[in-house]
């Protein structure tokens, strides 16, 4: 299984849920079975790390997601990922608006797919404060544990 993890630039949200995702599925029984990775739709941050807020409140749980570099969806993920999950509908929106006519990945609301509640968004901490970049971690590590359930029950059917 492979999923590609989307928000707006890739330094805040998309690297934070790549992170927690990435720990919480190397320490779970899938691990090694799901290729991770994470992008942005805009490309103002390519090639650079998280938000220095991120990675700070990333590691305060225990997540290293300094090592991660920002990078553009490119219309070979539209092939190579099996999922497409998005952090707002406008990075949805964006996503679909992109894809090429060969396009084999699904896309979907990170937070929907992770059954967390529908049409629900994972909100920017860009212009806030350390509380929104909390509630960011907090509510993607929680979404993790939906992953990791949806992943075992779609990897045993594949």
């Amino acid at each position: 299984m492979r999923l590609l993890v989307v928000c707006l630039g890739n330094i805040c949200r998309s690297p934070v849920a790549e992170g927690v995702l990435r720990a919480r599925i190397a320490a779970s029984s899938i691990a090694g079975r799901v290729e991770l990775d994470s992008a942005g739709t805009g490309d103002w941050h390519i090639g650079e790390p998280p938000d220095r807020r991120s990675i700070a409140n990333a590691a305060g749980h225990g997540v290293d997601i300094a090592g991660l570099r920002a990078r553009q969806i490119q219309a070979a993920d539209y092939r190579r990922f099996d999922w497409l999950l998005c952090a707002d509908r406008a990075n949805l929106r964006d996503v679909r608006a992109r894809a090429p006519k060969d396009a084999t990945a699904q896309t979907a609301l990170l937070l929907d797919w992770c059954g967390i509640g529908e049409d629900c968004e994972v909100p920017d901490p860009y212009t806030g404060g350390p509380a929104q970049f909390e509630h960011v971690f907090q509510l993607l590590d929680r979404a993790a544990d939906g992953a990791i359930a949806r992943l075992r029950q779609e990897l045993r059917r594949g």
